[in-house]
């Protein structure tokens, strides 16, 4: 295994989130920002859930029969429902700022997808570079957009851009955490039906954030064509990456 350029690659793919922090300079009707900047996320997260995380989760499951394939999805991905819904609950006693719960809300879902994703990239790539390689700019790809997802809402509910830039570091670095967790304890322990339950489990958290506090918040600047556009670019650049790549 090539730890170096294991860690190398899914250190890249973990940064790229911050891309998505850049947004934030860019001038212009600040509803028309968060609406598109929502939308645009949620549709890539959506996309994501019903384009790679379910199949592959299904495809991990492949050595058990398809009933209990399809009972064991249904489980992790109704238990990411309610954790994610779980979170809303918390962090909307703690905030009465929606953009800011929607942001924090955002931040845990990542850090939960990006963890198992540092650790599938350093196994990926200490056993296959090349394919390490496109895993690792697939990933680079989609973490924009999540990026965005966290810093757009925090910024503006906040106005404090050293704030957002570090919640997003720390959302990217969170990445980086899984590949150290994959090298010290879990080379030899990680099995496809760990996996197969996790990309379940994220699915669930994932669609529940799009569809219950990413999309809301767009449209309630009232933008709907934009917040359309929005949703539509987001599936579109995660359908072309994933088909691309």
């Amino acid at each position: 295994m090539n730890i170096l350029s294991s860690f190398i690659l899914t250190s890249l793919a973990g940064f790229s989130t911050l891309l998505g922090y850049f947004i934030i300079f860019f001038k212009g009707d600040k509803e028309k920002i968060i609406t598109f900047s929502l939308s645009f996320a949620s549709g890539v997260m959506l996309t994501i859930s019903l384009s790679d995380l379910i199949p592959s989760s299904f495809n991990y499951l492949i050595n058990y029969n398809i009933i209990f394939r399809i009972l064991l999805m249904l489980f992790f991905f109704i238990l990411g429902v309610y954790l994610s819904y779980y979170i809303s609950i918390k962090v909307t006693k703690e905030n009465t700022n929606s953009l800011k719960k929607v942001g924090i809300i955002s931040m845990f879902a990542i850090i939960l997808h990006n963890i198992p994703e540092g650790i599938i990239t350093f196994m990926v790539s200490g056993v296959n570079l090349n394919l390490g390689i496109k895993l690792a700019l697939a990933i680079s790809l989609h973490n924009i957009p999540e990026g965005i997802s966290i810093a757009v809402p925090l910024y503006y509910a906040t106005l404090k851009k050293l704030k957002t830039f570090l919640v997003v570091l720390v959302s990217g670095f969170s990445e980086i955490l899984g590949a150290f967790i994959c090298f010290l304890f879990l080379r030899n322990l990680i099995n496809n039906l760990l996996i197969g339950c996790v990309f379940s489990l994220i699915a669930g958290i994932m669609i529940n954030i799009s569809l219950k506090e990413l999309l809301p918040e767009a449209f309630s600047y009232h933008r709907k064509i934009i917040g359309v556009i929005g949703f539509l670019v987001g599936s579109l650049v995660m359908l072309i990456s994933h088909f691309a790549l």
